[in-house]
This record gives structure tokens, C-alpha cells and sequence, in this order.
């Protein structure tokens, strides 16, 4: 694809990567994904904000055939997504700066091998003439490593955030067209990337208010000419209190655990609570990620395998703990035929959620009538919590 103009001297560059299934080996992308570069010209200096993955190098290469000068390159990220190409583009302008964050420069060095003398490091609100544009570069730790920085071009109001405010989408479109697709790949994208930094994005957030954003440009997805859609939807991910939500993961073996989810979900139905039930054993886990940005409780259905849990529910734990969802509340369902420790394994697995555990349920072989009451019990017990926080 050729570069496409954003404004006058500002071009969208890169990628389209229509057919990318898997990120980083873990992460499904249902709707492929684009690898975003912008190249913006001033009267004196020209920047190539970013590059593409490796595997689409060729791409933006022949996008910069007839771009004579490149006077600084813009490295946002390490990571290879976004920096992968960069030996590339420096080969081809071999005057130009690198410009980055101190601690980007140390892992740009050591994941690419980029020598040293290429570097310009720059500090929080540094700025960078280019004639008669100006660049601002804000550093934005943690989102989602330690070295990400975003930057602002003054006289035009735009934000190139880099995976700040991202989502994996392949599209012709260069700006958002459908809103609510937009939504829940920016979700999706929140969920299994940025919420365990949930806090320093906060901070992050609050950073950018004093900046007049008129258009944000990331480096996965399309560009926002709202930019208060999708900050908006940052503000309501990070801020906002919990959800009248159970998010439930389940796993069942010969039917024992699946029978005590159904009763289970129609017990907290009945009692006004929403439930997000997703069976691990064909679920997208971009999927349960989103369900766990908003949920108020999380529930592990599993039958006893080797005295302990089902693979399959232990990976949702362990899923959980690294997401780092602000869930408030954990309990534990299912099965056993002679004994185990499945709670006990679980319950270790979570050290990072900051949660009240409510007795969990667990049957031998099928459920009883007892093993009914006790799910009714633990059902009347979160909607009583969700009510006494005001979840709603």
C-alpha cells in the first residue's frame, strides 16, 4: 500500500498485515492487525516516526523509495513490532538520528544491535524542531514496557501514541469509520496488553490532559479523528468502579462441573448479577481478557485432575494474576472423584489479585441436592457483596 496523506506534510506509512493470526505467540488477533509508521515533514527536518515488524519490511521501504532525507527516525517502543526495521531505515539514511527515551536506548542496543553513536536520547516534554513543526516527546512508562514514550506535533494537535490507545484491526479504512467495531478491538486490546499497568496508565492519562490532542495516530489500528472516543474509553477502563459482573471460566470433564456452572449462572441470574461464562476448552482468551476489564467477581469452574485443577482452569488463574483485573472478589466451583487440592493450587496461583475469597464448591462425582444449595448459598453471597459496593 502507498503512503496516504494525514494532513499537509503528515503521512500515514506501513503496513497492513491482513493474515497475522497469533501476537507474540499468545495473543489472538481474529481481525489481523496493521503496523503503523507516520512520516512528517517540516520545512527544515524531515521524521519517520516509527517502522513496521520485520516481516513487512519491504513495505515501508518502498513507501520511503522517493523520500531523500530522513533527518531523524522516532523509536516510541523496543519492541520489534515497532522497531524492527529500524537497522533498515538507518542503512538507507545513514545521517539520521535516533531519537528515544535513555532507557529505550539500552534495549534498542541489545535487541537489535543498533550501535550506539545512532542515538539522541530525549527527556519528558523535550521538544524537537523541525522548521515550522514542532515535536513534543512525553514519556509514558509502562505502557506497556518501562521505556515507551508518546509524541505530540504542536501545530497540528496529533498524537502519535504508539500502542497507547491501539487496536488490532486490518482495514483499508486510515481513519475509525465503525465505532463500535473500533470499541471492542480497543478493548481487547486493553485488556490483554495495558490492564496489569492499569495504575501507571492513570497517571499516563492524566498526563495528557494538558496537551490540545485534535487527532491521535497509533501504531496498531486506525487513526482517531475523535480523539475523545477512545480517551474516554481508557478513562472509563482504568477509573471506573467494578461491574454487577461474575466472570466464570469452566473446564468439564464427564459433565459434573458443567452441570454445577449451569445451575450456578442461573442462581446469580435469578438474583440480578450478569454473568460472562467462557468454556476454556474452546475459548478465545482475548475474549475472557475482555469480560475481565469491567467484572466485579471471578469464578473458576474446574474438575479435580491429579489432585489438582484442570490445566485449562489453572491457565485461567494464572491469565488472571498477570492481567491484574480489578476484580474485588474469587471463588472456586466443580468436581473431584477422591480427593486433591484444587483450591489450595488455584488460590497460590493468584498472588496478585487483591481479592476477598468466598468459600468455593466443591462436590464428589455429581452434584447433590447439598452441592445445589451451597451454589445457591455462594450466589445470594456475591450479589450481596456487588450490592453492598453499589455495583451496578
Amino acid at each position: 500500500m502507498k503512503a496516504r496523506k494525514i494532513k499537509e506534510g503528515v503521512f500515514w506509512m506501513g503496513a497492513v498485515d491482513w493474515d497475522r493470526r497469533l501476537f507474540d505467540s499468545l495473543i489472538p488477533l481474529p481481525d489481523g492487525t496493521t503496523y503503523n509508521a507516520y512520516l512528517v515533514r517540516g520545512s527544515e527536518k524531515t521524521a519517520l516516526l516509527d517502522t513496521v515488524d520485520p516481516a513487512m519490511a519491504n513495505e515501508l521501504l518502498e513507501q520511503l523509495k522517493d523520500v531523500s532525507q530522513i533527518d531523524y527516525v522516532i523509536s516510541h517502543h523496543a519492541e520489534q513490532d515497532h522497531s524492527g526495521t529500524i537497522p533498515q531505515v538507518l542503512e538507507k539514511y545513514p545521517n539520521a538520528k535516533l531519537i528515544t527515551t535513555p532507557k529505550a536506548k539500552g534495549m534498542l542496543m541489545d535487541l537489535l544491535q543498533i550501535p550506539e553513536a545512532s542515538f539522541t536520547t530525549v527527556e519528558d516534554g523535550e521538544t524537537l524542531s523541525l522548521g515550522d513543526r514542532t515535536l513534543t516527546f512525553i514519556h509514558t512508562p509502562w505502557v506497556h514496557w518501562p521505556e515507551t514514550m508518546v509524541t505530540y506535533l504542536e501545530e497540528d494537535g496529533i498524537l502519535f501514541s504508539c500502542d497507547f490507545f491501539g487496536s488490532h484491526i486490518a482495514t483499508t479504512d486510515l481513519y475509525v469509520t465503525d465505532e463500535g467495531r473500533v470499541y471492542e478491538a480497543a478493548k481487547r486490546y486493553y485488556a490483554e496488553i495495558m490492564m496489569p499497568f492499569r495504575t501507571v496508565i492513570q497517571k499516563n492519562l492524566e498526563k495528557l490532559k494538558s496537551y490540545e490532542i485534535q487527532m491521535i495516530a497509533p501504531s496498531h489500528g486506525q487513526i482517531f479523528q475523535d480523539p475523545a472516543f477512545i480517551m474516554d474509553a481508557y478513562r472509563d477502563w482504568v477509573f471506573s468502579p467494578c461491574r454487577n459482573i461474575v466472570v466464570l471460566p469452566y473446564v468439564s470433564m464427564h459433565e459434573s462441573t458443567k452441570r454445577m456452572v449451569d445451575y450456578f449462572v442461573s442462581a446469580l441470574v435469578e438474583k440480578g448479577v450478569k454473568v460472562e461464562q467462557f468454556n476454556l476448552a474452546v475459548t478465545d482468551i482475548g475474549k475472557l481478557a475482555m469480560a475481565l476489564v469491567d467484572a466485579a467477581t471471578l469464578v473458576v469452574g474446574t474438575p479435580t485432575v491429579l489432585a489438582g485443577p484442570h490445566p485449562y482452569a489453572a491457565y485461567s488463574a494464572f491469565l488472571a494474576n498477570a492481567l491484574r483485573p480489578k476484580i474485588k472478589f474469587l471463588s472456586i466451583i466443580g468436581s473431584y472423584g477422591w480427593g486433591g487440592k484444587t483450591v489450595e493450587t488455584l488460590a497460590g496461583m493468584v498472588p496478585n489479585l487483591k481479592v476477598e475469597v468466598i468459600d468455593p464448591v466443591l462436590c464428589k462425582g455429581v452434584p447433590s441436592e447439598k452441592d445445589l444449595k451451597a451454589l445457591d448459598d455462594l450466589a445470594a453471597a456475591i450479589a450481596e457483596k456487588h450490592k453492598e459496593h453499589n455495583f451496578t
